[in-house]
Formats: C-alpha cells, structure tokens, sequence
C-alpha cells in the first residue's frame, strides 16, 4: 500500500513538474545547441546559431513557458528570413510568430521584422539586412510586446474571446516550447538567446486589468484585415491638432493600424524648404512610421529639390489648389477664395485641373475628386459618367495610385469601381486634422464592396 501511495505521489509531483513553467538561463550561449532540435540548414559557428534557406528550423527540447522575456541579438543576410515561435509544439499547431523579414524588396512587405504575424502585422523594418539587431518578446499574462533595438513596435493584449480565421485558429496564448524558423533563400543568424522567465503577481500584473484595456475584437474590423493578410496601413496621417509622435506611435499599437506620417510641405505650410524637410526626416527615421511627403500647391516642385523629395517613402499632392481661368490662385476648400460663376464650367475646370496635376512626379493623388463645399451636396451629379472616364483614363495612364480618403469620404464608389477596373493601385488615407486618427471605416467599407485585395494595394518604397 505505502509502494502504491509513493509511486501515485511521484506522477503527481512529475505531472506538477511538467505543468510547470521551465527556469530562466540561455537557451543559445554561442557554443552549445544542444538544447535545440534542429531540421535542415542549422549550424554554430562564430558564436551565432545559422539557420540557412527554407524549411530549416530548431524548437527547444521540452521546456514549458507561460510569462516571460526571450532576448536575442538576431542578424539577416539577403533573402534571410523566418519566425521566432513561442507557446508553440513540436508540430506547430498552435502559439504565435513573430516575424523576421528586413528585405524590403519582398512583395509580401506588411509582415516585416518584429510583426506578431496574424494580429499585428509591421509595414516597417527598423534594421537593415547583415546587421545584428535585438529583439524582446515578452508575454505577461494577455499582453505580448515585441521590442526591436529596445523599441516597442507590437504591445498587443489577447482579448477574452479573440477573433480568428483559418488558418490562425490556435494563434492564441496558452503556454508551450519556443522555435526558430527560416523559410528564405538566405540565413538568419542568432546570438544570446536569452529566457527569463517572469511572476505576475510579484509585477503586479492583473490580468482582468489587461482584459478590461483590449480591444473587442469581435466587432474589430483592423483585426479582421491582419488576419486575411491585408496590408493594414493609414497611408495619410498628419501630427496635428496636438498629435505627438509619441502619441501616434501608442494609438497605432493600440489599434493595430500602420501610420505613414506626412508633414505637409509647401508655401506657408510647417515645411518650407530642403533643409527644413531633412530636418523633419532625421527626427523620424528612427520613429516606427512610414514617412510621406505632403506636396502642397503648384509651386512643390521647384520650391522642392527632386533629390531630398527622394528621401521620403513616397509623395502625395492634391488637386485643392490652382490657378482658375482668371489667374486667380484658388485654395477650393475654403469658400472665400473658391470663386464659381457657373457650375458646370467650373467642374469642368476642376477635372482638367485634377488631369493635369495627375503629370506631376508624385506617387499617390489624395483627397481625390474634391469638390468645393458649395458642390458637395451634388457630389454624385457633378461626377458625370464623361467626367469619370476622363479622369480614371487620365490616372491609369499616370500610373499614380488613387487614396480612398477618411476626412471627406471620397471619391464615390462609381469612381473607385472604375479605377479598379483599370488596374489603378489604392491607399487608404485619414488625413487627419485632429490627434484622433480614424478607423478607417470608410476605406473598409469600400473595399470590401470592391472586393480589394492585398494586390490592389500601393507598395510605399520604404527606407530607414
């Protein structure tokens, strides 16, 4: 009887030990990988555990992890590119990625490095590949947050009843073993694989606090783009109305949404000059956000060197300001210096003036197809089946993308509908002018009656 009762009490005490969440201490020291169960391309050498090429990966022999910090110094080479698992199995059929991808040439550019890919996908890399960059993935009861070079780019908390689709079905936080994933022609390379394993009461964690902050994922549009593999990017965001960087780069975490950020640049505007917009870009390449010029006015493009224009990630202009035919510079948002003696004529004014504007060297046409406020009304009047096939004929032969826009709803879907038809690329813009950036409702609505894909989206040619 006393065998029995030991032997009972040495299973519960294994089955305890197995329950329980594995010690701290490296998982990869630059010597040994012994810990890990390696298929295909995997080698030490120089201190660096390599994984080489597709299908090769290494998961770690047992171990369980629930809370915890795994810290690694991470290096790509050309074509280098794969995941780190975690809450994982031998079999992958459950936990989360966390994207490792710095080529920005890769036609798949919303999952980038630092991506918890499926929920918060990254349209920014924050390194260049060959060099070594670190990377924190912490999990605290709901919340994962993935820091790059100490940033934060992903603080995300699991909500109580997630929202997914196949094939994330098991994207979910539960505990498990961690894995290292290339599936890329190059390497990708890892130094100080580092766990520390992390108690939630002795940091004060309340998880019904984590669960009353998340977002309601099953009325979530943004989580709903992320898992069908949507590029989710604000491609029209401005720092005004008291918006900090700060505070823009917490409400995109939040939110799950990508921003560009785009300074407006022309005569009487915040940017003025060369030298004011290098000024402007060296305090926010470092910052976790797509950087776009605004290109006010006519005068942008000599006022404007073409070689610092160069430097953003892309240029937008409008249409809102030109000359009319008296000589008259007409800003059309504003009443007073809109002058409209006869409707018709002046609309027509309107599409040869937005045709020609369509020949500037910018890459995006934004608050497209604007009318003045004394037109709006008659939005969908004034947009004649001619005036529309005039001005899509006139955008598909620019091969300038078309910004379905936040602020004024706009264009009209019959405008949308056609330029689709002619294989015109989109963005979806806020153009904010308050430090509440939108949710992109009108866009989304608008491509899901387009039936948009990833493909109809613009590419931004992103650098650091």
């Amino acid at each position: 009887m006393k065998s029995v009762f030991v032997l009972v009490a040495s299973m519960l005490c294994l089955l305890l030990v197995s329950c329980s969440q594995s010690g701290s201490g490296y998982l990869f020291d630059g010597k040994d990988s012994g810990k890990w169960i390696s298929t295909g391309q995997v080698s030490v050498a120089g201190e660096a555990l390599t994984l080489s090429g597709p299908n090769t990966q290494a998961i770690l022999k047992g171990g369980t992890y629930k809370d915890f910090q795994l810290s690694m110094e991470v290096r790509t080479t050309s074509g280098g590119k794969g995941a780190v698992w975690f809450h994982t199995n031998p079999s992958f059929s459950k936990g989360y990625r966390v994207a490792i991808n710095n080529d920005r040439e890769d036609p798949v550019w919303w999952k980038m490095t630092g991506s918890l890919l499926s929920v918060r996908n990254l349209t920014k890399s924050f390194v260049e590949e060959n060099n070594w960059f670190t990377m924190d993935i912490i999990v605290e009861g709901k919340k994962v947050t993935v820091n790059i070079n100490g940033n934060p780019v992903v603080e995300y908390i699991e909500p109580a009843n997630p929202y997914r689709i196949a094939p994330n079905t098991n994207a979910l936080l539960s505990g498990g073993t961690f894995a290292l994933v290339s599936d890329g022609d190059g390497e990708i390379q890892f130094k100080n694989v580092l766990v520390t394993t992390l108690d939630l009461k002795e940091r004060g964690i309340d998880i019904n606090q984590q669960l009353a902050e998340a977002n309601d994922e099953q009325t979530d549009e943004i989580i709903r783009l992320h898992q069908e593999d949507f590029p989710v990017l604000d491609y029209h965001v401005h720092l005004k109305g008291g918006l900090t960087k700060e505070q823009a780069a917490k409400q995109s975490r939040k939110t799950g949404v990508n921003y560009a950020i785009a300074p407006n640049c022309g005569i009487g505007f915040p940017i003025t000059n060369d030298a004011e917009v290098m000024q402007f870009l060296d305090e926010m390449r470092s910052e976790p956000f797509i950087l776009a010029m605004q290109a006010e006015g006519r005068e942008w493009i000599t006022t404007f060197s073409q070689e610092v224009r160069d430097e953003f990630d892309y240029v937008f202009t409008d249409a809102l300001t030109f000359t009319d035919s008296k000589g008259r510079r007409s800003r059309i948002w504003i009443p007073q210096e809109t002058w409209i003696e006869n409707e018709q004529e002046y609309m027509d004014l309107i599409v040869d003036k937005i045709c020609g504007v369509l020949q500037e060297p910018m890459d995006i046409y934004v608050n497209p197809c604007f009318l003045p406020p004394q037109m709006q009304d008659r939005y969908d009047e004034f947009w004649t089946e001619a005036r529309m096939v005039k001005f899509v004929e006139a955008l598909a032969q620019s091969g300038k993308a078309l910004e379905i826009n936040e602020l004024y709803n706009i264009p009209n879907k019959a405008i949308l509908q056609k330029a689709k038809e002619a294989g015109v690329k989109f963005t979806f813009g806020t153009n904010n002018v308050e430090p509440h950036v939108s949710g992109l409702e009108y866009s989304i609505k608008m491509k899901k009656e387009l039936g948009l894909t990833a493909k109809d989206m613009y590419k931004p040619k992103i650098k650091i």
